[in-house]
């Protein structure tokens, strides 16, 4: 089904798309392979480098099989079925879910596999999961646990809905105190992993836990964390609390850590089962300008492998009421900023075509729907100039946009991609 995503027609409901192109359907506009600056669309308009695309797929693709890691990359960054089924193709074990909503659009596209990485308490959302589960037995779904009271509310609503397959659960260990989601201590995770034991209608099949949210997290400090989830599923195992499970999974990995993730992760010893190592990174996919190009672990190791930034925001300057000061048209409904502002890049004349640096340029604010933009002496904008900002923290950059145009670096509009928020 992932091959077989809907066409939409390109209409009002699209931002940034050419208005002299509604009623076609995005292949039919895809196959005229107009131009993003001359072909009609209108500012501000989100653009994907198709290279930088490739090239981010086959580097982490690339990375997980040299460190013999399985892949379930976070679907949430995207939530574009393009991308997702991009990402299996490239050999992801499967994609990995925040919430039922997320994980619905997975299953509404075909995903063979999922892995919700929270604790799924939700009744309705767990009666619609436990038929989901029913209907295919091909369908695979691990789910966070991380308290005795969770597991029992997960226990009743499973029953309550007359499931006939265990849901598989991973007990969450938390990164710390003062950290996100899971349970703090070794002994909660056993308190845990007991009463999983004592239902009939779960099956714990592993640990997991997210180190991007070790306090004040170091290479050290993370890699204590992944020991400790090392040995819990070690100590576990000892337990006889796998005995059910076919596979063992340990998982952990975010996009800043994924190199500490791989070198603990190849010291698991061998368990009673066979054991599933899984990566879990996601904002590889598109990268940033910003937050993540700083944290890359490829930073780190940069034999390793490299990403490049995916993502330009092309907005026009709309006003220059003062020699130090401009107003370009894109603001908080369009760009990324829940972590740092978009950073000016590039600036293109619309008449010329001719690109430069934006030296000088710097975005300081944004409004609902305007960048504030402050110019130092000599730093070259006009009103009508296009602005390519570069986007920090790509997770929250998707939601804003629900069709972004796959652009060359020529230009050239190859695709559309379509994402579900």
């Amino acid at each position: 089904m992932l091959d077989d995503v809907p066409d939409d027609v390109v209409d009002h409901r699209f931002k940034g798309l050419p208005p002299d192109a509604a009623g076609l359907t995005c292949a039919a506009l895809a196959a005229e392979r107009r131009n993003l600056f001359t072909g009609g669309f209108t500012t501000p308009v989100l653009a994907l480098s198709a290279e930088a695309l490739d090239h981010n797929l086959a580097a982490l693709t690339e990375f997980t099989a040299r460190h013999g890691l399985a892949f379930a990359p976070h679907g949430k960054t995207s939530m574009a079925p393009k991308l997702l089924a991009r990402q299996l193709a490239a050999g992801a074990w499967g994609i990995t879910a925040a919430t039922p909503a997320q994980l619905r659009v997975y299953r509404a596209f075909g995903v063979p596999r999922v892995f919700l990485a929270n604790e799924l308490v939700d009744a309705a959302a767990l009666r619609w999961l436990a038929t989901e589960l029913d209907g295919d037995p091909d369908f695979r779904c691990v789910v966070y646990v991380d308290s005795v009271r969770g597991v029992q509310l997960m226990d009743a609503a499973l029953r309550a809905a007359g499931a006939r397959r265990p849901l598989e659960v991973v007990v969450e260990l938390g990164a710390g105190d003062g950290a996100r989601t899971g349970a703090r201590t070794e002994a909660a995770c056993a308190a845990v992993a007991g009463a999983v034991a004592a239902t009939g209608t779960l099956r714990l099949v592993g640990v997991a836990g997210y180190e991007g949210e070790v306090p004040q997290a170091t290479p050290d400090r993370v890699a204590d964390w992944l020991r400790r989830l090392v040995a819990l599923a070690v100590d576990l195992d000892r337990a006889g609390r796998f005995a059910d499970a076919g596979q063992i999974v340990v998982s952990a990995g975010g996009s800043a850590w994924f190199d500490t993730v791989a070198e603990v992760f190849a010291t698991l010893p061998e368990l009673s089962a066979p054991v599933l190592p899984l990566l879990r990174s996601g904002a590889y996919v598109s990268h940033d300008e910003g937050h993540y190009q700083e944290l890359t672990p490829f930073n780190r190791v940069p034999q390793e492998g490299a990403l490049r930034p995916a993502f330009t925001l092309w907005a026009q300057v709309v006003s220059k009421p003062e020699p130090d000061q401009a107003f370009v048209n894109a603001g908080k409904r369009d760009a990324a900023y829940d972590l740092r502002l978009p950073a000016p890049k590039v600036v293109r004349d619309p008449v010329t075509g001719r690109e430069r640096p934006a030296d000088g340029i710097t975005l300081t604010a944004l409004s609902d729907q305007h960048g504030w933009l402050a110019l130092e002496p000599g730093a070259e904008l006009e009103v009508g100039d296009w602005v390519g900002l570069g986007m920090s923290h790509p997770c929250t950059i998707f939601d804003k946009w629900q069709l972004i145009p796959l652009v060359q670096d020529d230009g050239t509009v190859v695709d559309y991609v379509r994402t579900y928020f």
